[in-house]
């Protein structure tokens, strides 16, 4: 764990395991911390108090092995007709199928939310599934489409440019501004993809 200043009030942190110290960050009701933001390999604490305290406190924190608790995941039905499936396969060396099946037959986990509010990028993906982002991204992607690029899978939450690669679509809501929190996804949530009808 590296700890360096960000701001007046902010403490950066690399972690290998940036949804787990967000967690352990959140339970340990640390004096002072305004707010966790977990990204890929780091996490922004900020605080009202006195950063380099907080930062003497942080490398003692206990990560939690689960900080999804014993909580269902989150069942995400999708139907595996994107405009990628073919083109992921024969990357792959798969068939359409066996990728449909690899996706769905694996469990992730929500390691940070970006680029649009209530995207998840999923970890888990299998690395028989690791492809490249296309070298041409698309000006618009439908919400619900469910996606994988390099090790992550995700699903659109909203209508947004993007370059990842379309196995699907799902019609569950991601992002709802009526909801609290308003995202359906959060750091260390537990997710399933399960194949549904067309």
């Amino acid at each position: 764990m590296r700890i360096r200043r960000a701001g007046d009030r902010g403490l950066l942190i690399e972690t290998d395991a940036p949804h787990r110290l967000n967690a352990a960050v959140r339970a340990a009701g640390l004096p002072g911390v305004v707010d966790v933001v977990p990204g890929e390999r780091t996490v922004l604490v900020t605080t009202a108090g006195d950063p380099g305290r907080l930062a003497g406190l942080l490398p003692g924190l206990p990560l939690p092995d689960d900080d999804a608790g014993d909580a269902a995941p989150v069942e995400i039905p999708v139907v595996y007709d994107g405009a990628d499936l073919a083109e992921v396969a024969e990357l792959a060396g798969l068939t359409v199928g066996e990728v449909v099946a690899l996706h769905g037959g694996a469990d992730y986990t929500v390691a940070y939310l970006g680029f649009s509010p209530g995207f998840g990028y999923l970890t888990g993906l299998p690395e028989r599934l690791h492809v490249p982002r296309r070298e041409s991204p698309r000006t618009a992607v439908p919400a619900g489409s469910v996606a994988i690029a390099g090790p992550y899978a995700a699903v659109y939450p909203s209508r947004s440019p993007g370059g990842w690669r379309l196995l699907g679509r799902s019609d569950l809501p991601l992002w709802d501004v009526a909801r609290t929190p308003p995202s359906l996804l959060q750091p260390g949530t537990r997710v399933r993809f399960v194949e549904a009808g067309p």
